[in-house]
């Protein structure tokens, strides 16, 4: 037998890994690093649990290596496989992932103590009760994370395709969309759901032999989990990815609790806090409570129609009003990932830079569907980390900008914010009007998430490139190379 401080100081410096990963996650530059020794961290935790199980003769070697081939294969192929548009819909996929995980182990735990063969019932009340609410909170956040976090997916990829049904314009056969859809009664219905769920955790601490009632948290939970995202848009998904990420951290933590594992409870405390401090971070950003994110829609309904025009620029002369220029601020949008343009727009800087043009890149929190969704896509395209400038130091800069290009956002450099009132009310913006020239590549004058009309984009300094993202980017990197 194994002495167990092996096992403690191989989970301490697991914990080690984690704690400092998270730190270097608050730099870009630093990023990547800290990302890899999150992954070191979780690895050697994978490692000294399933060398403690087999130790301790829980599990056989081959159900060791069997989990762990078939882990690390999904893991490769869905990493390698995603877009950078599809980066949003993965991270929440994994965050139910982790939901489910740690409501597994809860069930599991259930189960294993309403066993009469091995039924094991602490007699002191404190860890009688201590014991199945950490269990019971376990399997509620798990399983609201895991179905919470599948609908999220689905509302970020526009809902699901499988082969079946007739394709769609875009070549996939559609099975089921997840719309935007929050009548004031499910507010009510998701506070009846959370009670009884409640109610059911009181229940179990009863009749802690009784099963069923774990049975219907199960499917309480789950159900809470899909009302609970249904009503919330797209404008408001970083926050709820932030906030599932939270919340499948608070369960990991719970489960630590259930069976004793020391590294469980520190990585999803850590997880657990820094989601929920992010989350915060989103919601200002967005000026909206937590409460209205997720209880309140965002724009939706009574989306405005566009009833003036704007005669569109064409490439060409966006190139001859860009040549010559000493500053250029460049702001993307999710219009930026949906069409792949990072790396023509990394082109494009740098036909400036040859011409000793300052080019920098303004990103706001909530530009995108996840927090950091705009950084990860200009590193993907080898933009230096120094040129990603955060929203309050980039605004004040852009009055001495000669050149603003916005290219796929909407509300995220709409005026109409600072004036307090509409759904962007008091929303913090990226200051793009107070370039000499903006220019804007955008599809249309559609109005965006909100649902607000934007005024920006008829400015007379305003030139408009309509069209898709990348191909308008293209054309005017062919137009400057033909100055």
């Amino acid at each position: 037998m194994v002495d167990p401080v092996v096992w403690d100081i191989g989970y301490l410096v697991s914990a080690a890994l984690f704690i400092l990963g998270i730190k270097k996650l608050s730099s870009p530059k630093t990023a990547p690093q800290g990302n890899r020794m999150g992954a070191y961290g979780m690895l050697l935790a994978v490692l000294v649990t399933m060398a403690k199980m087999y130790s301790e003769e829980i599990i056989g070697l081959e159900l060791i290596a069997g989990g762990l081939a078939v882990g690390t294969i999904i893991g490769v192929w869905m990493a390698t496989r995603v877009e950078m548009t599809g980066m949003p819909e993965l991270v929440a996929l994994f965050n139910g992932f982790g939901g489910g995980a740690s409501a597994l182990v809860g069930l599991s735990e259930v189960l294993t103590r309403v066993n009469p063969a091995t039924l094991d019932i602490p007699t002191d009340n404190v860890d009688l009760y201590g014991t199945w609410i950490a269990i019971g909170l376990s399997v509620l956040i798990g399983c609201l994370t895991l179905t919470g976090s599948l609908m999220a997916m689905g509302k970020l990829k526009g809902g699901f395709y499988i082969p079946l049904t007739k394709k769609d314009d875009r070549g996939r056969r559609k099975w089921v969309n997840f719309p935007t859809w929050g009548p004031p009664w499910l507010n009510i219905v998701k506070g009846g759901l959370l009670v009884a769920s409640f109610v059911l955790i009181w229940l179990m601490i009863q009749e802690p032999e009784n099963a069923d009632y774990i049975y219907a948290l199960v499917g309480v939970s789950c159900l809470l989990g899909i009302v609970f995202v249904l009503p919330i848009g797209g404008a408001d998904m970083p926050v709820v990815v932030s906030l599932l990420n939270s919340m499948s951290g608070i369960a990991a933590a719970f489960t630590g609790f259930v069976i004793s594992n020391n590294v469980l409870i520190i990585a999803g405390s850590m997880v657990g806090a820094a989601g929920l401090i992010l989350t915060f971070i989103m919601c200002k950003a967005m000026n909206r409570t937590l409460t209205a994110v997720l209880f309140k829609s965002f724009g939706g309904g009574g989306k405005e129609t566009v009833t003036r025009t704007k005669v569109g620029s064409d490439p060409e002369e966006v190139a001859m009003v860009c040549d010559g220029i000493s500053k250029c601020v460049i702001i993307p949008g999710y219009g930026m990932a949906v069409s792949q343009a990072q790396h023509a727009v990394k082109e494009f800087a740098d036909l400036l830079e040859a011409q000793d043009v300052e080019v920098s890149y303004g990103i706001h929190p909530v530009a995108g569907r996840m927090p950091g969704h705009m950084n990860v896509l200009l590193a993907e395209a080898n933009v230096p980390y120094e040129q990603l400038i955060e929203m309050d130091e980039i605004n004040s800069e852009l009055p001495e900008c000669d050149v603003a290009l916005v290219i796929g956002a909407n509300d995220t450099v709409n005026p109409v914010a600072r004036s307090g009132e509409g759904p962007l009310g008091g929303m913090p913006i990226i200051n793009a009007d107070k370039a000499r020239v903006v220019v804007i590549i955008k599809r249309s004058l559609s109005v965006g998430y909100a649902g607000v009309d934007n005024d920006l984009f008829f400015e007379d300094k305003t030139m408009m490139l309509f069209g898709d993202g990348k191909k308008m980017m293209n054309e005017l990197n062919s137009a400057f190379k033909d100055l």
